[in-house]
């Protein structure tokens, strides 16, 4: 009960960040933003957003050995992932529990499915790291030389080190430190209390083929990327004429402070705050990265509501058939 009045409370001040920046910024030119996109230009960000699916669900899939399970269960289980992340209201790591049950429930072995997911988190922060040295790398060219890009430099390079040392605990912990990962993943992942030792062995299957690994990095890479270029996407179909590298490494910026404020339920306030925070370095005003954010939001509520409902419904079915979920 603590637990829920705690998520509720950190859901309500992101929401009251939200609807700050947006009065602040004025009603009136963001919605006139938003309205230049059009239901054309919405329908393709929706396009866009189902098309990186297979991408994020690459990157988990190279992972297993092979005929471990159908490419098709992994694209269904990210895209559970990303819409109980994105729409109910816990924080990221429940939606990451209810993508590792998704794939259960379609037959994948219950500790490989939460060792996979294990690995799978820390080679996107590993990539999310690659990104944001690429944002700075590109903020540094790009950007002009002013206080607010230096001192915006100086707090992503020191969030960078802190990523780094995250990242090289994660590794070292998977490797070397059963007993304590399997607390973790018990914690994450509550089903995979019972599977701990063969979550353990799972994890050394996985970690034996350094190649997997390092291609599950550079596919979250490559979907890193393409978010930015959504993004640059969104910019434009508002008539916005942004730089495409600049665009990249402002969606590089959002996602890291998304990522620091994991806890926030959706990032709520936190990713409406970013963008407009940092709209200005791509030369627009901060209604339009108002308006990117909240595109977005709505995109992720057309396409993350149905995959909720079919997945509750799938689920409710197979608990009325009396089907059994934790596999071993």
């Amino acid at each position: 009960m603590k637990n829920n009045w705690r998520v509720a409370t950190v859901a309500a001040l992101g929401i009251c960040l939200a609807l700050y920046v947006v009065f602040h910024i004025g009603l009136g030119t963001v919605v006139s933003a938003v309205a230049r996109t059009g239901f054309g230009g919405f329908g393709l960000l929706c396009l866009y957003g189902l098309a990186m699916c297979p991408l994020l669900a690459a990157a988990w899939f190279v992972l297993l050995p092979g005929g471990s399970g159908y490419f098709g269960v992994f694209v269904w289980a990210r895209m559970v992932r990303e819409a109980a992340s994105d729409l109910l209201p816990f924080s990221h790591i429940g939606g990451i529990a209810l993508g590792a049950r998704t794939a259960v429930l379609h037959r994948v072995r219950a500790p490989l499915a939460f060792a996979s997911t294990i690995v799978d988190i820390t080679t996107e922060l590993l990539a999310q790291i690659a990104f944001i040295a690429l944002g700075l790398g590109i903020l540094s060219k790009h950007a002009p030389p002013t206080p607010i890009s230096a001192s915006l430099g100086k707090v992503v390079l020191i969030g960078l080190a802190m990523a780094v040392f995250a990242g090289a605990v994660l590794l070292a912990l998977q490797r070397y430190g059963h007993r304590l990962t399997g607390q973790i993943a018990a914690r994450l992942l509550p089903r995979a209390a019972a599977h701990t030792g063969a979550v353990g062995a799972q994890l050394d299957a996985i970690h034996a083929s350094r190649t997997r690994v390092a291609l599950s990095c550079a596919v979250h890479l490559a979907a890193w990327i393409a978010s930015g270029a959504g993004t640059w996407i969104a910019f434009r179909l508002m008539g916005a004429h942004v730089d495409i590298l600049s665009a990249i490494a402002v969606e590089a910026f959002v996602g890291a402070a998304r990522s620091a404020a994991a806890l926030v339920p959706g990032g709520l306030g936190v990713q409406e705050a970013s963008y407009a925070l940092l709209a200005p370095l791509l030369g627009v005003g901060p209604e339009f990265g108002l308006a990117v954010s909240l595109l977005k939001r709505a995109r992720d509520i057309v396409l993350g509501l149905p995959i909720l409902i079919i997945s509750q419904a799938v689920e409710g079915r197979r608990a009325l058939a009396g089907d059994i979920i934790d596999r071993e």
